[in-house]
């Protein structure tokens, strides 16, 4: 959603046209939708700017784009005649999760607004109808598409078929890691809980929430607009703070309550039996060096028992504080050694199979931690063969029948809605 974000904003660009110039016109018709020319030389720009082999001027490319654009407003059409809805809070979320992209693209918030024009209260203005539709599409493409399989017959068969034309398997490595979480000391645990109680009877006896929040608040994305947290669905929030939040009363103030990202004071502002809408004050939990040391020196101890002989998987399932890997033994899957991140990459390029990296900072959110990794092993670039490759063949099959599924239903899609070619 990020390239369509940046596309919106070239195409503000081609939109402001200088005296003189030819005025934008309608490339497309779909529906009750219209595509301009600006809106097709933005995304030929994009996408030359990615690929500098791409000539803006080929027709045939300009045609496939367009057409793209064509299929993709079609879809949405179609999620809205099928009645497929994006709320307030996902195209929330959906802008917040694009901002924060931005700001790791561009630097600031500051930046962004010198660039564009606009403040960013006036771009998310700009581009909320844009990022719901995005969203509509994303929903019916998941709901049509997104528990297509293949089986072992329709594998063989797509690699028979394709062999030849696969590209070669990169060189691979696969990797495993044991995380451990920074836990704060006894003490500091309790100086924290001693103050978020102490806040919340300021509450109890009459105190402004929004601005205790403003105050207190170590949670960024909510502070500064008085802790609000928006309407969640159930399952949707750690189970912690789910429990909490369905269990008080309206405007009632919970005790602290702890999850992964320190204590909370929640307020319930409004319930109904599937969602909740609530406010929060958040108290992180900070953690010394001597903590940090702790967990260094228990994962160096970790890498010493795996040099020695001892399963680096067996110990993962044991220590490691990463639900999601932890039952598979560590495992994070094959990667191209192209695409490990730098910094990473750096490290396992200087590791042999079987070795075990110093500890590393893993993760801030929710939980400072950090984590070991190790270099299982590698696989040379080779040619692509279903002894080897059968689960990277059986992903590209299923992409491949994905696609051609999406393919015909576009085309029957067209067959019922209005579109026309205006250029």
């Amino acid at each position: 959603m990020l390239f369509l974000l940046f596309s919106l904003l070239v195409g503000k660009t081609f939109s402001q046209l200088k005296e003189g110039e030819v005025v934008d016109k309608i490339a497309a018709v779909v529906g009750n939708e219209i595509i301009m020319l600006s809106d097709l030389n933005a995304q030929i720009a994009q996408f030359a700017q990615q690929d500098p082999s791409i000539n803006p001027a080929d027709t045939n490319i300009r045609n496939r784009i367009l057409n793209a654009m064509i299929n993709e407003k079609l879809v949405v059409a179609k999620a809205i005649e099928d009645s497929v809805v994006v709320t307030d809070d996902e195209i929330k979320q959906g802008w917040d999760y694009q901002l924060n992209r931005l700001i790791q693209y561009y630097g600031s918030e500051k930046r962004i607004e010198d660039i564009y024009g606009m403040s960013i209260a006036r771009l998310q203005y700009e581009f909320r109808d844009e990022i719901r539709k995005q969203m509509l599409s994303e929903k019916i493409k998941k709901m049509k598409f997104e528990d297509v399989k293949v089986n072992p017959r329709e594998t063989e068969e797509f690699f028979k078929e394709y062999k030849d034309t696969l590209p070669n398997v990169p060189a691979m490595v696969e990797l495993g890691h044991i995380v451990k979480n920074v836990e704060a000391n006894k003490n500091a645990k309790e100086q924290v809980l001693a103050l978020a109680k102490k806040v919340r009877d300021s509450l109890l006896l009459g105190g402004d929430f929004a601005a205790f929040a403003a105050r207190y608040s170590k949670d960024p994305g909510t502070a500064t607009s008085g802790g609000d947290l928006g309407w969640f669905d159930k399952g949707k929030l750690f189970p912690e703070f789910e429990k909490a939040a369905f269990a008080l009363q309206i405007n009632q103030i919970s005790a602290p309550v702890e999850t992964p990202f320190g204590l909370h004071l929640i307020q319930t502002l409004n319930k109904n039996k599937d969602s909740v809408l609530t406010r929060h004050i958040l108290f992180k939990i900070g953690q010394s060096n001597d903590d940090i040391d702790s967990v260094k020196k228990l994962l160096l101890s970790l890498k010493s028992r795996v040099e020695k002989g001892e399963s680096f998987e067996e110990l993962a399932k044991i220590f490691s504080d990463e639900k999601e890997t932890q039952g598979f033994g560590g495992s994070l899957g094959k990667f191209p050694l192209t695409q490990i991140p730098g910094t990473v990459k750096d490290m396992i390029e200087k590791m042999q199979d079987g070795q075990v990296s110093e500890p590393y900072p893993f993760s801030q959110e929710p939980k400072l931690s950090f984590h070991i990794i190790y270099r299982k092993k590698t696989t040379p670039e080779h040619r692509p063969s279903l002894e080897v490759d059968y689960k990277e063949i059986e992903q590209i099959a299923v992409s491949y029948k994905k696609n051609k599924l999406y393919q015909e239903w576009v085309e029957q899609i067209k067959k019922q809605m209005y579109w026309e070619i205006k250029i």
